[in-house]
């Protein structure tokens, strides 16, 4: 058997060679009197020797030398050209010059779907990050893949029979790992069936909607997207959106709100898009005049009740935005200053999901300061509400799990109302799964039925009580989202951000399973949008004790 080497494999983009592809600031060397394929250019890395930090460190007396060596050969082939890494060179490329998406397709194109290894995703709407391994070869479904809300960055397995003569196993992302048996005259043959490979669209029949929702790793199609952001709010359209991209917990500690990067900014206890407008005016700086950097330097800052700033995130980063680019045949979502891009069928499959589980809330207008107000009115107002907020039925050892905010009866149907004043995805992907946890805990633990039961029984009028409980006897449940907004509700799923429907729409079918309604509607915002106010400069102490002194020294 003939020896197999390791290759770290990328595509450039068409314009693309060993002249305008790595940073100006690499440092590499090209290589004289090297043998290399036809065309082939050789640069190499050639560190000098240094101590290990370590050496230092522990006073090593020994003499110690490490120095990385690396190379990085250029190879024309097929109309295009291709960059192949040995050693940690890759990042002398630039970002812009390489085909981002070609080591996972080439590797969903000749993997054997049935013998995946190791799977790396990301779910955007948690920002979770995940590396599955296992020890015997599977398909997808054994990593727990979630098509629907996870995004796939980079695959390893083995390849069907018929690529077994290039290559055994296969890792792919950006680049294409792979071991080989090539010799170097053979590589331009090897790139040129890579090359097929990646023009394939083959992988669809055996991992269909796999590119439901992907990131978009282009610098040149994230420049025209960063292009379309800032002219939509030079013309304060209506479809940007500004948030807190974090959860925040507003019961233990109030927060105000201001902006920073040209000034000082007023403290606002709600956030808008508006206000940011307002703001820059302020600062004599013209929404029109708005750029790309700013957005970036910018930066939406939370302080507490002792004005001391508590969060600080870059405007960037709390923008929300969908566009189009060319046909419009995809859609792309801006969240945390990140794009992806979608499928608009998959978005239309989301709206045919979700807008039949949008109606009409029951509940009043929110008026009120806080949820936790807006939930005890609630139940004060009407006596076919129980307020459960705050609550808890985990069993014994467990952190606490709130059964709901509101309760309530429909007929013969128990129904858990779940609040939330937002529309940022994290928040919202978190109220979905606490409705979905608090009914699993319900129906799988006796402590946890019995739990509620008897907080129903200690807050339901007397006359009532039977009638509350009786539907739990027979487990007929329907969990009801309340999202209170200023949006349009006649825009149903549309007014949630594209994370939290595909959040939404995997906790409706967990609810369906397990035999429980799911239903969302928009509670309509008409809270105060409180004007802004200004940040109350603290004195400073000698500035204080001096006043002190001369208000004591007078008669």
């Amino acid at each position: 058997m003939s020896k197999t080497r390791p290759f770290s494999i990328f595509l450039l983009k068409p314009g693309f060679n060993s002249t305008n592809s790595l940073k100006s600031d690499h440092d590499l060397d090209g290589s004289q009197g090297a043998t290399v394929p036809p065309g082939g250019t050789l640069f190499i890395l050639d560190a000098q020797p240094r101590d290990p930090w370590w050496r230092d460190y522990f006073k090593i007396r020994k003499t110690l030398k490490q120095s990385g060596k690396g190379a990085l050969l250029f190879l024309p082939t097929s109309g295009r050209n291709f960059a192949l890494c040995f050693g940690h060179v890759y990042h002398n490329l630039r970002d812009e010059s390489f085909e981002h998406d070609f080591g996972l397709r080439v590797t969903l194109n000749c993997l054997d779907p049935k013998k995946l290894k190791s799977t790396d995703t990301l779910e955007p709407g948690a920002a979770r990050r995940q590396r599955t391994q296992i020890p015997a070869a599977a398909d997808l479904t054994y990593f727990d893949f979630d098509r629907d809300s996870a995004i796939l960055r980079s695959l390893t397995g083995k390849v069907l029979d018929s690529y077994q003569e290039l290559f055994s196993n296969v890792t792919g992302s950006s680049s294409l790992a792979i071991r080989s048996e090539a010799r170097a005259s053979e590589l331009p043959a090897l790139c040129d069936r890579l090359l097929l490979l990646y023009e394939s669209r083959e992988y669809r029949a055996s991992f269909p909607e796999i590119e439901n929702i992907m990131p978009v790793r282009d610098p040149a199609t994230v420049a025209q997207l960063n292009e379309k952001l800032v002219a939509a709010m030079r013309e304060r359209s209506q479809g940007v959106y500004l948030t807190i991209p974090d959860l925040v917990d507003y019961r233990s500690v109030g927060y105000l709100a201001s902006f920073a990067g040209v000034g000082q900014s007023l403290q606002y206890e709600d956030v808008f898009i508006d206000k940011y407008y307002e703001y820059l005016e302020s600062r004599s700086l013209t929404v029109a005049e708005i750029d790309f950097d700013q957005l970036c330097s910018h930066s939406l800052k939370l302080t507490n009740d002792t004005e001391r700033t508590q969060r600080s995130f870059s405007l960037i980063n709390c923008l929300i935005f969908d566009t189009t680019l060319g046909t419009g045949a995809e859609t792309f979502h801006l969240t945390e200053g990140d794009w992806y891009r979608v499928d608009n069928s998959y978005i239309a499959k989301l709206r045919a999901a979700l807008d039949p589980l949008c109606f009409e809330t029951t509940l009043p207008s929110y008026r009120h300061e806080s949820e936790g107000h807006f939930n005890v009115d609630c139940a004060s107002a009407d006596d076919g509400l129980i307020c459960l907020d705050e609550s808890d039925i985990s069993p014994s050892g467990q952190s606490q799990i709130e059964p709901c905010d509101l309760y309530s009866i429909d007929g013969e149907v128990a129904v858990f109302h779940h609040v939330k004043r937002s529309t940022v995805s994290a928040a919202l992907s978190h109220l979905f799964n606490q409705g979905a946890n608090a009914v699993e805990m319900i129906k799988l633990e006796a402590a946890s039925m019995t739990k509620l039961r008897g907080l129903i029984a200690a807050r339901a009028r007397e006359d009532r009580k039977d009638q509350f409980l009786t539907p739990l006897d027979h487990e007929r449940f329907r969990v009801v989202f309340g999202i209170v907004t200023h949006k349009d509700t006649t825009r149903k799923s549309e007014n949630l951000p594209l994370f939290s429907r595909i959040s939404l729409m995997r906790v409706s079918r967990a609810l369906k399973l397990s035999n429980t309604e799911c239903r969302f509607g928009f509670i309509p915002d008409n809270s105060e949008r409180k004007n802004g106010t200004k940040k109350q400069r603290k004195r400073k102490p000698v500035a204080a004790a001096a006043e002190m002194r001369e208000s004591q020294s007078r008669p």
